[in-house]
């Protein structure tokens, strides 16, 4: 008797979000992606990620998102190089966990408020980093839920409850989506190095360089233009036709290729159509 054999079943990718909201254009340094998740938080998989993202040891951050608390980064050749890791649980149950980071002159704000004003150290960070969000966002996080309207939620996240946990971040992550403008005026949705590079038919490793430095970077006679806007990556894709009015306009004019491809991308209707449309989700 022949057997069937069964295909064996991918692992599914842990959902660490289920709502999203930008606000990385916002002035540094508080331009974060907001990301929450209304169900149970999976506490393993959370700190996993968490700890990836963060450079902070894992049995650390699983403290981290159990007790609260912050994690310093360690010097390095005696020197700071960067800020702290916050979580912030509300020991009432009344809102969400909520974790974020601050840079080094944000630590070094939240160290003296912590001194002067004898505050727990997660609570001076708070505070801190409060101070920098958007008006809109913080309006939102004063109310339950962000304010947001569950009737109009899509069904499987509005039956997961209030929202559990908030994640604050800066990072590109596997976890949510940011978007590149292609030559037709596409918006295309990525998440991750790793799927940008896919994407564009590039290694991780001239992806991760693009988005870390910005500049551009060809590919297959068309290029990627990244600029770093606050801190965060903003990136379009240019046609091999617009590539080569950026290079002439760079010969007859001396500017710079990232303003040649700026000029020629103002003028293409196609890619002006995406830009829209991003303004518009932002």
């Amino acid at each position: 008797m022949l057997k069937i054999k069964k295909k064996a079943e991918k692992p599914k990718r842990t959902v660490l979000y289920n709502i999203v909201e930008d606000y990385s254009e916002f002035d540094a340094p508080g331009n974060v992606t907001v990301c929450a998740m209304t169900e149970a938080e999976d506490v393993p998989a959370h700190a996993k990620i968490l700890s990836e993202s963060y450079d902070v040891p894992h049995e650390t951050m699983t403290t981290l998102l159990t007790t609260g608390g912050t994690y310093v980064y360690p010097q390095i050749g005696g020197i700071l190089t960067r800020g702290l890791f916050a979580c912030r649980i509300d020991s009432a149950g009344q809102g969400p966990k909520q974790t974020w980071t601050l840079d080094l002159m944000q630590f070094a704000e939240a160290e003296h408020v912590a001194r002067s004003r004898a505050f727990p150290m997660v609570d001076a960070a708070w505070e801190v980093f409060w101070r920098t969000l958007p008006g809109e966002l913080q309006a939102k996080l004063q109310q339950k839920n962000l304010g947001l309207d569950y009737r109009t939620l899509d069904r499987t996240v509005a039956k997961g409850g209030d929202i559990k946990y908030i994640d604050f971040r800066k990072d590109w992550s596997p976890h949510f989506k940011r978007l590149c403008i292609m030559p037709d005026g596409r918006l295309v949705q990525t998440g991750g190095l790793q799927e940008f590079a896919e994407l564009h038919g590039i290694t991780v490793a001239r992806a991760k360089m693009l988005i870390e430095q910005g500049g551009t970077l060809e590919v297959n006679g068309e290029v990627l233009a990244c600029q770093i806007v606050n801190g965060q990556p903003a990136v379009a894709r240019f046609s091999e036709k617009s590539y080569t009015k950026a290079r002439e306009l760079v010969s007859s004019k001396g500017i710079h290729l990232m303003d040649a491809l700026s000029e020629v991308g103002y003028a293409d209707p196609a890619m002006m159509r995406g830009l829209a449309r991003k303004t518009l989700r932002a």
